[in-house]
């Protein structure tokens, strides 16, 4: 991390050459890499770049696992960042072309070839892309872009073109729904989310949850907590504490602060960590911030952060510095997954 802040710092004084050499010898680190790729634009050096980065892209093999080539740059990311140069330098065939050889696709929920398209305005090749792109993230960059443009009705489309048993259809589902309550049309993002929601294996918790924040967003919340209720009553009764931030969300926005508040004192998990933290953001809500701050305080180590907030809220600045400096002195916690992985494929 030292070695990228110094090596974007001189990159962004003028002092682009000594950047790529102070990061030339990490680009086996995809950190590095990539940062190596930026100065490089500012160095003039984008071919010597290139060169390293081609070094790491077998000719004749591609990698079907993460531990099929030796450690090092894996090559979809080497691929990844030498389409970035390419593109830059205007050869967008080329950038294409690499991205095209990439086994992983999708990075953190974006499809860099996808994104190429589109900044580019080849829609139909996008348009085809999406059509094979099992992650389903080229259908989402296509109707961002069909929105963008004013095609609400064709990026409604794409996501309601998927098969409705593909291991996409939740996720295409709460990504119409959001487009349909970006353009003013609540009432269906609702209708369309309540259905996949009343579907087999659509009762997820974050699929609910998206439920009950269109449902406040609209001025609903009351039809919200009746779809809990119904919830609950089919569990028995029980409803574990990621339904029940649901519903203290839902009269919150009903008005019921008081309500919400004495609600969660009562739940079973009332005096774990993580409804602490929840009852301290009703009370804060409430105007009551000592309340807050002192339902917060038998769990100092999970919820420092937040706590410190609220001691600021309060104006009590050396008592929220004493629980950070209290934080950082504290011998760390033994991992309790430490030992427990492997470099192994499973078999």
């Amino acid at each position: 991390m030292a070695l990228e802040f110094v090596g974007r710092l001189l990159a962004r004084h003028n002092r682009g050459t000594e950047a790529f050499e102070l990061l030339r010898p990490g680009v086996a680190d995809w950190f590095l890499a990539a940062a190596l790729v930026d100065v490089a634009e500012t160095a003039g050096r984008d071919e010597d770049a290139a060169s390293l980065l081609a070094t790491w892209i077998p000719n004749d093999h591609r990698c079907d696992t993460p531990w099929c080539c030796p450690s090092g740059l894996d090559p979809d990311t080497a691929v990844g960042l030498l389409a970035q140069i390419r593109e830059r330098q205007g050869r967008t065939d080329d950038a294409i072309a690499l991205l095209r050889t990439r086994h992983v696709t999708s990075v953190n929920g974006r499809d860099q070839l996808a994104d190429l398209l589109a900044r580019r305005g080849r829609i139909e090749e996008l348009r085809s892309y999406a059509a094979s792109e099992d992650h389903g993230h080229a259908a989402q960059r296509l109707a961002e872009v069909l929105e963008e443009r004013g095609d609400v009705e064709g990026a409604i489309a794409v996501y309601q073109q998927e098969d409705a048993s593909s291991t996409r259809s939740h996720h295409d589902t709460v990504l119409l729904a959001g487009l349909l309550s970006r353009q003013g049309r609540g009432d269906e993002a609702i209708a369309v989310i309540r259905a996949l929601v009343d579907s087999p294996g659509g009762g997820e918790d974050w699929i609910v949850d998206t439920l009950c924040t269109l449902y406040a967003e609209h001025g609903r919340a009351q039809e919200g907590l009746a779809h809990l209720d119904a919830l609950k009553a089919s569990r028995d009764g029980e409803e574990e504490w990621d339904f029940f931030m649901m519903r203290l969300s839902l009269l919150a926005g009903c008005g019921l602060i008081d309500e919400a508040i004495e609600q969660a004192r009562a739940h079973h998990e009332g005096e774990t960590w993580y409804a602490a933290w929840s009852l301290s953001d009703l009370l804060a809500k409430a105007g009551c911030t000592e309340e807050a701050v002192a339902v917060l305080q038998p769990h100092p180590t999970s919820n420092s952060w937040v706590l410190t907030q609220r001691l600021i809220d309060l104006g009590r600045i050396e008592d929220a510095i004493r629980i950070l400096q209290n934080q950082l002195s504290t011998e760390p916690a033994r991992d309790p997954w430490a030992g427990r992985f492997s470099d192994e494929p499973s078999l």
